[in-house]
């Protein structure tokens, strides 16, 4: 049982934010009050520490700071989780950062792979070579101008949208917020320029 006076100020505030959704329906919006009252506390004092785990996690400010949003707004729902037995609070609230730090890592990573993986590999494929024969430099140049014929046959929303992806390394999300466009917009562009590519590349072949 933790004795400090900080982590015994902590779990009074995790047990107000859990308390939300005790008591009769008469007493739900008090209660939610409370609970947002503790939770802005909770903040105040833990978000700081906080803040430097999510950040050595994903290595970026921004990021980091959108990772603490998360994990207070998980606590927030999973505040009556919290068992005193089992750990002190600023190592069960560390949990939840790291755990929501990883998660944004994987999401950020998957949505790169989907929006550029396949363009990257076309552009490594036509202009790359390791080997310095001058067969193997003719033919990359003829692909790289293949590929360059192919990107200007695609229609102008898909052109950018893939340039943003692979030259800017662009998450989906980050296309759409970007380009004011719906994220499922976003994919499908992306998704038949890539399509548009292949067949034009395969002619070229």
């Amino acid at each position: 049982m933790p004795t400090e006076p900080q982590d015994l100020l902590l779990i009074t505030l995790l047990g107000r934010v859990a308390a939300r959704a005790e008591g009769p329906a008469s007493q739900t919006a008090h209660h939610t009050a409370q609970a947002e009252r503790a939770l802005r506390e909770l903040y105040d004092l833990t978000s700081s520490k906080l803040y430097g785990v999510a950040l050595r996690v994903v290595g970026n400010r921004d990021w980091a700071e959108d990772v603490l949003q998360e994990a207070y707004l998980n606590i927030w729902r999973i505040a009556g989780d919290y068992k005193v037995a089992l750990s002190p609070p600023m190592a069960w609230m560390g949990v939840i950062v790291r755990s929501r730090a990883l998660d944004f890592l994987r999401r950020r990573t998957s949505q790169q792979a989907d929006a550029g993986v396949e363009l990257d590999d076309y552009i490594n494929d036509t202009v790359a070579s390791d080997a310095p024969d001058p067969m193997d430099t003719t033919q990359a140049s003829e692909q790289a101008w293949a590929l360059h014929e192919c990107l200007r046959k695609l229609e102008a929303k898909q052109r950018d949208v893939l340039s943003l992806a692979y030259l800017r390394d662009l998450s989906h999300g980050e296309l759409a917020e970007q380009l004011k466009l719906p994220l499922g917009t976003v994919k499908t562009w992306i998704r038949r320029g890539i399509e548009q590519l292949r067949g034009c590349m395969a002619r070229f072949a």
